[in-house]
Order: structure tokens, then sequence, then C-alpha cells
């Protein structure tokens, strides 16, 4: 039987040709080219790509804005040799934090409008612990927060590791009143027992968040509140983090973590354009 990494390859091949289905009632869906990707391969302890991922170090301005406890190094976010980007987050003191964690952006990298967006993710679960894949606008040095927009094309609250939850930010619908939705996994199943692939497509009409290929939440300009606007109309980049503690999820549990840490591991990353 081929590995997992020879599968992987061989399907990374056939999705950079092109991605296409049928619905049920014979319509044809989107068509989408792989623009690029990251799938994490290189000697173990290796840093990710850099000319993909940059990594955010400190803490921001007040723990990202959220209050988070963690201290975000680079060494928290290693290659695992086997294909994988692992976020590790510790239990330990470093430059007046308890916690340290990661967090990777493609900022000044790489930066798309509209497409579909997917990662393949196993997530660590523990209380306070906050793992998300999302987007940023790319003009938010310029115009600053929310006005730039924000995506979050997967969040999970660690304490809640059967929920996923997708969210959109911009002015007007920000920070506690978000336009947001969740979904939970059926059947006692949760995000840390395996991979999971949380997809975005982004278009100029609507933005649908995916689990595993399947369409769970949608969210149109009508659907905004009265009187705010849709900043979802220009170039975003991505990050992904795993932080600890913050106002979302709540003070961290020093329990729930292991002496090696609590890992979130990341297969790979994958943006598509729609081909016209």
């Amino acid at each position: 039987m081929p590995s997992h990494r020879a599968m992987k390859v061989v399907l990374l091949v056939l999705l950079g040709l092109s991605v296409s289905a049928f619905g049920a009632c014979g319509a044809t869906e989107p068509t989408w080219k792989l623009a690029w990707a990251d799938e994490f391969d290189g000697p173990p302890g290796d840093a990710p790509n850099s000319s993909n991922w940059i990594a955010d170090i400190g803490t921001g301005i007040g723990g990202w804005g959220n209050n988070q406890w963690e201290y975000d190094r680079a060494e928290n976010a290693t290659l695992d040799g086997a294909g994988n980007l692992v976020i590790t987050s510790r239990l330990e003191t470093f430059e007046g934090k308890p916690y340290t964690s990661a967090r990777l952006k493609t900022k000044g990298l790489r930066a798309q409008a509209y497409g579909k967006f997917e990662a393949r993710i196993k997530l660590a679960r523990g209380q306070g612990l906050w793992p998300a894949f999302w987007m940023l606008g790319q003009d938010i040095d310029a115009v600053g927060w929310p006005a730039c927009g924000e995506i979050d094309i997967m969040e999970s609250k660690g304490l809640e590791p059967q929920r996923l939850i997708g969210s959109l930010h911009g002015p007007g619908y920000s920070g506690g009143n978000p336009i947001s939705a969740s979904y939970v996994l059926p059947g006692g199943a949760t995000f840390a027992d395996d991979f999971h692939v949380f997809g975005l497509e982004w278009t100029p009409d609507s933005i649908s968040w995916q689990l595993d290929g399947v369409t769970w939440n949608v969210v149109v300009p009508a659907q905004l509140p009265s009187g705010t606007r849709w900043v979802f109309d220009h170039p975003f980049y991505l990050l992904l983090n795993v932080a600890v503690g913050g106002n979302f999820v709540g003070n961290p549990d020093p329990d729930a973590f292991p002496p090696e840490g609590l890992k979130t591991v990341v297969d790979y990353v994958r943006v598509y354009e729609r081909v016209p």
C-alpha cells in the first residue's frame, strides 16, 4: 500500500491540475486551480518555509488584543520530518508570560482575494487552548482592524474540542459581536481525535465554510447588520496560531499541559484560484 507521503504527493499533483465536480442536479461546481501550497516537507526540527511564513514573536499589544497568556516563539512551530508542521503550546515561563506557543502569518509573502483556502489539521485540546486558521486584510497597517476585515476559517475552544467556529469581523460586527456560526461533530467525536480539512470558498458575493469538503455555513452581504459594509473585497493573508487563554476561551488549566506540551499538527495549507 502506498505511504501517506506518497498518496499526499499524488493528490497534490492532481489538485494542481484542477478540482471540479458535478452537483446532485447536474450543475457544474466551481473549478479550482492550485495557486500555492505548503506541504511542510523538510527535516525534523526545521522552521517552516520562510518564503511562505513569518513568525509573529511576542504578545502583541494587550496579548494580541485578546488578553492572551502566551508568548509566541518561532521555536514552537517546527517541522516533524513526516510532512507536518507542529505548533507546540507549553507551560513555561518566558519573557514574563506563563505559557509559550506560536503564531505564523503569510503577511507580505502570500495574499489573495477570493478563492478556496484549505488546511488539514489535527487540533490539540485542553482548557484555555485556542487554535485558529484565519485571514486578515493585507491593508491592516493602513486602515486598522476591523476595517481591514477578518475571516476566521477555523477556531476552536480547547474545552469544547467537538465544536468548530467560523466568523467574519468587520466595522460594526467585530470583537465579541462578529457574524459567527458553529458546527459540532456528531457521535461524540472531537477535532483532537483525527485530522480534518478546514476550508473556505470566497467569492465577491459570498463566503462559505467547509469541513472535509462539505459546506456547513454560508454568509452573503445581505446578512450583515444594517448600516455596516462588506469589507471582503481585497487580498487577505493567512494566519496559523494556537493561543493560550484570553477573552474568547478563558483562563488556561496548567494541569492540562503535559511536560512535552500540547501539539496542534498541520498536514498542509493549500490555496486555489477559480478557473474562469
